[in-house]
């Protein structure tokens, strides 16, 4: 079995089950796929500091659009709250906690933006508020495996046979929730090997990666800019040829160039949410590997067998590691 260069490298090289699939295509349009964030409740209050809003988004990159609005309410980046990155070719929605006048973000008007005003809180929201995704997604062109195409009766009709299998194969109504590309970068699956060169202390390295990584579909303006930056460092005269849409790089590479040397200054220069996801990515490739490992040994996915590791849920949702043990 055959898999292709990206899902070798975020560790998604099994299957759960030996069925065929639906072949298909995911976010033929940007409709196709839709996200409901489920986030941890906020406490409204009139009194509060901050602007609670349901904000959707059609075909936005999350962090581009936090930029974009902390320009136009004139506030720094970074007192946008939210809980996690969404698709950018999707449209998403989910809470967005700012600090900024409620009358003046009502006010907000951005292409292919719908932003509604929920109240006023005293209570940021980060990652750990974050709870889950509610998708709809559309598969277009679901054909068999010789090629030919899949009705809808069909696909559907295969649907039911892969959820009978995995019941089989892993328990009943139990899914493997691999991680996907997009928390590792679709195109350029750059995240976790920065966060690599991070928790080595190699921040030259992480830089450097960040910068001029080779992606694995990225056009020809933005290739020739990384061999740039491979064969020449990150010198000013990089700045003349970066493409306008790489601003992420074009911060960390100004902030280079200011201070030579200081390559943690220049990650820094990432959102916090990206400098967060590049170690989450890293832990996800020992996931989704784990993951692979269990199912091939045919190992239980949601019983505790001697060695795992096992912890308590908070109140939260989310794992009290002072309470993990190791399963004997």
């Amino acid at each position: 079995m055959s898999f292709d260069p990206l899902s070798k490298i975020i560790g998604l090289e099994g299957y759960a089950t030996d069925t065929n699939g639906i072949g298909g295509v995911l976010k033929s349009r940007t409709t196709d796929f839709r996200v409901e964030e489920i986030s941890t409740p906020l406490h409204l209050d009139p009194r509060g500091r901050f602007t609670v809003a349901r904000i959707t988004l059609t075909n936005w990159e999350t962090n581009r659009f936090c930029t974009n609005l902390a320009r136009i309410l004139s506030i720094p980046r970074n007192r946008i709250f939210f809980a996690g990155t969404k698709d950018k070719r999707a449209v998403t929605q989910q809470l967005f906690v700012i600090d900024a006048n409620q009358n003046k973000v009502s006010q907000v008007e951005m292409p292919d933006v719908e932003i509604e005003i929920l109240g006023r809180t005293h209570q940021k929201i980060g990652f750990g508020n974050h709870r889950g995704n509610r998708f709809t997604i559309v598969a277009r062109g679901c054909s068999h495996s010789d090629g030919t195409p899949m009705t809808e009766q069909e696909a559907m009709a295969e649907v039911e046979r892969i959820k009978a299998k995995l019941d089989q194969n892993v328990g009943k109504d139990l899914f493997p929730n691999w991680i996907g590309p997009q928390r590792f970068g679709s195109g350029r699956p750059v995240t976790a090997e920065v966060g690599r060169h991070i928790i080595a202390d190699r921040w030259e390295d992480a830089v450097m990666t960040y910068l001029s990584m080779k992606g694995i579909t990225e056009n020809t303006d933005v290739e020739n800019f990384r061999k740039f930056i491979r064969e020449n460092g990150p010198i000013e005269e990089a700045l003349e040829i970066i493409p306008k849409w790489l601003g992420f790089e074009k911060r960390m590479l100004e902030q280079i160039i200011r201070q030579p040397d200081d390559w943690v200054a220049a990650i820094k220069k990432l959102p916090n949410n990206l400098q967060l996801m590049t170690i989450h990515a890293l832990q996800s490739i020992v996931f989704n590997k784990s993951l692979n490992a269990r199912i091939s040994a045919d190992l239980p996915i949601s019983v505790p067998v001697a060695g795992d590791l096992v912890g308590r849920i908070d109140e939260k949702g989310q794992l009290d590691a002072g309470s993990c043990i190791v399963v004997e």
